[in-house]
C-alpha cells in the first residue's frame, strides 16, 4: 500500500490535533510502507525514581508511533482511535531520547494491528519495551 502522508505531514497533523505533542517535542522521524518511527526528546521530567525513563513516557511513544503509522497509511483520518494496547517493559530504560518503531501487521477495513519496539538513545540496540496494539478506523 502506498503512503498517503510523509513524515512532516504526519507530524503537523499530530501536533495540530494534540498540542501536548508540540510541547514535548514529538518528532516523526520516518514513515515508510508498514513502518513509522517517532522520537520523544529527553527531558529530566521523564524520569521515575531510580533514574530510568518512566512507563507512561514509554507508553506515550508507543501510542504516538502507532498513530503516525495509521496517519501515514490512511491520510488525515484523525478520528482513528486506539482500541487496545498491550505493553511489556523488558529492561530499565536509561535516560535519553525515547525511540519507538511501529510495524504494521494488518491493515483491515476497520482495524489496524501493529507492534512497537521502544529503545532509548542511550543504548539504541537494547529494546526496553515491546507493545502490540490496535487502532480502529471511524
Amino acid at each position: 500500500m502506498a503512503l498517503m502522508l510523509d513524515e512532516s505531514a504526519v507530524q503537523a497533523l499530530i501536533r495540530g490535533g494534540l498540542p501536548v505533542a508540540e510541547r514535548i517535542g514529538l518528532l516523526v522521524e520516518a514513515v515508510r510502507e508498514h513502518y513509522a518511527r517517532v522520537r520523544l526528546p529527553f527531558d529530566a521530567s521523564m524520569l521515575r525514581p531510580g533514574g530510568v525513563l518512566s512507563g507512561p513516557v514509554q507508553f506515550t511513544a508507543v501510542d504516538a508511533a502507532m498513530y503516525a503509522l495509521v496517519l501515514s497509511h490512511l491520510g488525515p483520518e484523525l478520528m482513528a482511535v486506539t482500541s487496545d494496547v498491550n505493553i511489556r517493559f523488558l529492561a530499565k530504560a536509561a535516560p535519553g531520547d525515547v525511540l519507538a518503531e511501529a510495524e504494521l501487521l494488518k491493515l483491515g477495513r476497520r482495524q489496524l494491528v501493529m507492534q512497537v519496539r521502544v529503545t532509548s538513545s542511550a543504548d539504541p540496540s537494547r529494546v526496553v519495551a515491546q507493545a502490540t496494539g490496535t487502532y480502529v478506523r471511524p
